[in-house]
């Protein structure tokens, strides 16, 4: 028999309808071709639901043309949030054959097995789940504060600690030194960046075009990450202090930009109010004394010297989630955490490593925001598919409605690196967005954290322009890694196009500080380098406000429909749309239609016939070419793409 005698497509609504994550009670139907001249004894529907339960539905044939046979089966999603998982099994001519999920498991075209395959999987959501709108227009900047801008002109570093490293200047390279007694990594090193230095920029970063502030933290900590909290209520006094927060979200505010906060409530660090290991607080920790208010809030296998820490990490004491006290500290309290920065003016949290955080406490940071404010954003860093993210042996409830509003997007901006670097074709980058939104609930779809760099990750134009492999390189030759000007103009023409993408794709784009200004640096503390004021790659920082711009001018690059239209060789093409005076989510906005093209090769030139006669018919200006327009009246949109280019077309300027 042929290897697609048997067919099915996740993405096509004739073989699975609706589309992608479903609402709880919602039905589905699916369908399966069988093309065959041997009698077919049975096509089962193999169905594992609520997470403990199989059932096997006959399927019904439907139609039958020539030797091809369709058959149809349908399950209803259950009634409280969770996944269904589903495969075919067909007996012909007493044989038995399985057909599900491909070896990527990316959804869509499937394939047959001999034995138990892979299953489909459909996300079931909460029915009346939905994320702020407000954000779904956002453009977000990330900012490390130490790096950023010494607000001070004259350079003053703000309350130094004793045991600080502080940089000759402000374009020294980032490197971290060892304690000379353990040997280990010390990240003490301060350049003095500070939170005056963001409210002075606040001007810099509305021009750009930003509405959305994410600060790495900012609470009192030793290190320059401050991922080792030392007192949540208190912003570190190198950084500035609490009523400089509060003006900062103001004056923020008032220039349309919402503050987002580093939420790190998986572990504290040892040098704290709360474990004091170092005894540089005057009440007793938890390392000091077991009748500490703090002591229950960790896990001493043998105190006070072995306790549980994060990755083994003994500076970072993991903490007990589910201790009542810690939650009522977090989370509960009146002046709680979570509540106490948000009536300071936070419009969300991202929580850090957010795998490690009990459902029941990520559930319960999401219900005391939103009581609070109903548009406040709780975003969680994943790296991975956040709809089937498994930790600690269980499935994750992100995305079913009681938790998480957005997650940092790490496959987008994996996809897109494989994709501009030609490790993965156009089919293969279709295939891998494809089952991000297959898998995601729309409304989250919409609200992805889309990021191309971060500061856990090398800047992207290092990657971009091809440097040699970070893994081959120690850490001194990392740090004078000196790039050809052929590598350097390779990676900004790649940089402009994955910005283009990142700018009309659905999801809340974000810049990690200082990429529009074209920084390298490979991953930390290389990528932690200071944002180089007065010395800014200008061509590149005019594309980003330019692709910006139009991105928060025209509804239709936000929250219109995204239809994906072109995947062939190194060419990738999408529509956005809005038709009918309203949006994907029901909200009036204005109709337009919008085709964006890529052709990552960076040779070979493409010339394209593309039929969008169902999409648009008519004139398109092109909106990165001031004044040009294109004919498309015939419904045939023809056009020749250079090496490296991009367009975004649009049915008005």
């Amino acid at each position: 028999m042929d290897k697609d005698w048997i067919f099915h497509d996740s993405h096509i609504a004739f073989f699975r309808s609706p589309f992608g994550a479903i609402p709880c009670q919602e039905k589905i139907t699916v369908a399966l071709e069988v093309t065959t001249t041997e009698p077919i004894d049975a096509v089962i529907l193999r169905l594992w639901k609520y997470g403990n339960q199989e059932e096997k539905i006959n399927m019904h044939l439907i139609n039958r043309i020539g030797d091809k046979r369709i058959f149809q089966g349908q399950m209803a999603a259950p009634d409280t949030p969770g996944w269904l998982w589903y495969y075919f099994i067909v007996t012909v001519a007493g044989r038995t054959y399985y057909y599900g999920n491909n070896h990527a498991n990316l959804g869509g075209i499937g394939q047959i097995w001999d034995h138990e395959p892979p299953s489909y999987q459909v996300t079931v959501y909460r029915k009346g789940t939905a994320t702020p709108n407000w954000f779904k227009d956002a453009v977000m900047y990330q900012i490390f504060v130490d790096r950023f801008c010494n607000g001070h002109d004259e350079g003053k570093i703000l309350s130094p600690k004793q045991h600080c490293i502080f940089y000759p200047h402000w374009e020294a390279t980032p490197a971290y030194s060892r304690d000379p007694v353990t040997g280990k990594t010390v990240c003490y090193d301060f350049f003095g960046g500070n939170l005056l230095g963001v409210l002075k920029k606040l001007p810099y970063l509305k021009e750009l075009g930003i509405s959305v502030i994410y600060l790495n933290p900012i609470f009192e900590a030793p290190s320059s990450h401050k991922y080792d909290t030392a007192d949540y209520k208190k912003v570190d006094t190198m950084f500035g202090d609490n009523e400089l927060f509060r003006e900062l979200c103001q004056r923020a505010r008032e220039m349309g930009i919402s503050i987002i906060l580093d939420g790190v409530f998986s572990h504290t660090g040892s040098d704290s109010i709360y474990f004091n290991k170092e005894g540089r607080y005057p009440g007793p920790g938890a390392y000091q004394s077991k009748d500490s208010p703090y002591f229950p809030w960790y896990r001493f296998t043998k105190w006070p010297e072995e306790y549980d820490c994060w990755w083994g990490i003994d500076t970072l004491p993991n903490v007990n989630e589910l201790e009542p006290s810690y939650q009522r500290f977090i989370i509960e309290d009146d002046d709680s955490v979570i509540k106490y920065w948000m009536r300071l003016g936070a419009k969300g949290w991202r929580l850090d490593v957010v795998d490690e955080l009990p459902d029941i406490f990520v559930k319960k940071i999401r219900r005391a925001m939103k009581e609070l404010d109903p548009d406040a954003v709780l975003i969680g860093e994943v790296w991975e598919d956040a709809s089937n993210k498994i930790s600690y042996g269980q499935m994750r409830e992100y995305l079913l409605g009681d938790e998480l509003d957005s997650v940092m997007n790490y496959p987008f901006r994996n996809i897109l690196l494989d994709f501009f670097l030609g490790q993965r074709d156009a089919r293969q980058t279709h295939l891998a967005l494809m089952s991000l939104y297959e898998n995601y609930p729309l409304h989250h779809f919409y609200s992805l954290m889309n990021l191309i760099g971060s500061h856990d990750v090398a800047r992207a134009l290092t990657i971009l322009s091809e440097a040699p492999p970070e893994d081959t390189l120690t850490k001194e030759q990392q740090a004078r890694v000196k790039l050809s000007e052929e590598q350097k103009k390779l990676g900004l023409a790649r940089l402009k196009l994955l910005v283009l993408w990142q700018m009309t794709f659905p999801g809340v784009p974000c810049i990690y500080y200082g990429d529009e200004a074209g920084m390298y640096g490979y991953r930390d503390p290389l990528n932690r380098g200071t944002y180089p004021w007065g010395k800014e790659n200008q061509k590149l920082l005019s594309w980003y406000k330019q692709v910006i711009s139009l991105r928060n001018r025209y509804d239709v690059l936000r929250t219109g429909q995204w239809i994906p239209f072109y995947a062939r060789s190194r060419v990738y093409g999408y529509i956005r749309k809005i038709s009918g005076g309203r949006d994907v989510f029901n909200q009036a906005k204005k109709d337009n239609v919008a085709v964006v093209l890529f052709n990552a090769d960076t040779r070979e030139e493409a010339r394209l016939s593309l039929d969008i006669g169902q999409w648009f018919k008519g004139t398109l200006a092109d909106l990165l070419q001031e004044g040009q327009r294109i004919d498309v009246s015939s419904g045939q949109l023809r056009i020749s793409l250079p090496p490296l280019a991009g367009k975004l077309f649009m049915d008005e300027a």
